[in-house]
């Protein structure tokens, strides 16, 4: 009968064969767990004793079947009490999971991504130390779906202080990611009725895809310099909008349109997606609120740690209008309920310690460098090509000049060892120009002018 034991630390299961003697039984056992592969080489086994109490047998019975296993060349020890799986020659072997990253590539320009070497680690350790310590018993249990308490008041605290938000900490969900969250708004407004998300002309594919995930129809609305054109908007429940940085053009949406886009939710009971896109980041321009300051009631404020932080963190927050609210807890418990308590509690500790504000301003100088070496490097070698949306975040757009073929583009990217996103990608209704995306945090900080250097390389055999 199945069989499972704890030792020193490791868990493992065993099928031990009835009808036989007991050290057959377990001899056949380890044989076939080690020639499938499930016990790889190098597993350290219990020890006899605690495996002998484990299973019920005598301490002879396992050290006997050890001493034949290690005869056969099945297992091998290192001492008297550190016995492991051998490495046996046709034995299956574990398949290795590997990096699902978009881009086999030697300098990765792709957007999206902070300098990830700049993750303060040893601020962050200690957050996660003192949340340790802090955490009540009942911080252990199943906790508020909207997230932990000391979390949300934080994050009302300072998306006020920053970002002019206008929000209790009642009213905060925190969420992993920004996608996870738009794909709970999409579902509450669905379960109300809701039919339609209108979604700006150029942006992240699979955000569309959420939407329609969760029942919703998207319309594209068109963008020009001023950001999203308002006028154009249709009569719909909701718009996505990233007002402070687009993505993939960098425009920022136009003051007058911020009360224009207020207005037609107000019109038509609508409610407004601000993604925060980039927001912590601005170079060459006074910093500008959120427009959820201006209609707390119509407007959902969604901000991430994944560009001021990393993406591992898998953390990000919606400051939500009160009535929606209980449809977007409900749907929360019926997926992943919560974001694991100690992070959210260390999150919290880095805010309020100032950690944050620290990280933050120091980052803008390393990324206003970067975008500088970046911009300085392009003007040198291929003045041809037109950077956009340079004031602010972490990526630049690249156009073209006209008659460059896409096909093109993406070989010679592919020959240099250079990975980016083509503009087109970002398109959902009109066709792109010639373009490229280029996100200069993505490389660490030892391979930036090599990927540099390689990019403008690359670029001066288009252009």
């Amino acid at each position: 009968m199945p069989k499972s034991w704890t030792s020193g630390g490791f868990e493992l299961h065993l099928d031990l064969e009835p009808g036989v003697g007991r050290r057959a039984a377990l001899e056949r056992s380890l044989r076939e767990a080690i020639r499938s592969g499930r016990l790889a080489a190098g597993t350290q086994l219990p020890s006899s004793r605690a495996l002998a109490a484990d299973l019920g047998l005598s301490r002879g019975t396992v050290v006997q079947a050890y001493e034949q296993l290690l005869a056969e060349g099945y297992l091998t020890s290192r001492s008297r009490t550190h016995t492991e799986v051998a490495a046996v020659p046709g034995a299956r072997t574990r398949t290795q999971s590997r990096s699902t990253s978009n881009f086999s590539v030697r300098y990765d320009l792709a957007p999206g991504n902070p300098d990830v070497s700049q993750f303060p680690r040893s601020t962050w350790a200690s957050a996660l130390r003192h949340a340790v310590t802090v955490a009540a018993d009942d911080d252990l249990r199943y906790g508020d779906p909207r997230g932990h308490p000391e979390l949300r008041r934080a994050l009302a605290d300072y998306l006020g202080r920053v970002r002019g938000v206008r929000i209790s900490s009642q009213a905060i969900v925190v969420c992993t990611g920004f996608t996870n969250g738009l794909r709970l708004i999409s579902a509450a407004l669905r379960e109300r009725g809701g039919r339609t998300m209108a979604v700006e002309d150029f942006g992240l594919p699979f955000h569309a895809e959420a939407i329609e995930h969760a029942g919703l129809r998207t319309e594209t609305v068109r963008l020009d310099d001023d950001g999203l054109v308002v006028d154009e908007l249709p009569r719909a429940d909701g718009v996505l909008v990233t007002a402070s940085h687009q993505l993939p053009w960098g425009t920022r949406l136009h003051p007058a349109r911020r009360g224009a886009l207020v207005d037609w939710a107000r019109d038509n009971n609508a409610v407004v997606i601000e993604d925060d896109y980039d927001g912590e980041f601005r170079y060459d321009r006074q910093p500008i609120g959120a427009i959820q300051g201006l209609a707390p009631e119509h407007v959902i404020y969604a901000g991430t740690a994944s560009k001021s932080l990393a993406p591992a963190m898998r953390m990000a927050w919606l400051a939500v209008p009160e009535h929606l609210i209980e449809p977007i807890v409900r749907i929360r418990l019926l997926s992943e309920r919560q974001c694991p308590t100690f992070e959210q509690l260390a999150l919290a500790h880095l805010v309020d310690s100032g950690g944050l504000d620290r990280h933050l301003r120091r980052m803008r100088t390393h990324y206003r460098k970067r975008r500088d070496y970046l911009l300085s490097a392009l003007a040198t070698t291929v003045p041809q090509v037109r950077p956009f949306g340079i004031a602010a975040g972490l990526h630049i757009t690249l156009l073209l000049p006209d008659g460059v073929e896409e096909n093109n583009v993406q070989a010679v990217l592919t020959d240099h060892g250079v990975g980016a996103h083509l503009l087109s990608a970002y398109a959902r209704r009109r066709s792109a120009p010639p373009g490229l995306v280029i996100g200069y945090a993505t490389p660490p900080g030892h391979a930036y002018p090599a990927a540099v250097q390689a990019l403008v390389t690359a670029l001066s055999k288009l252009v």
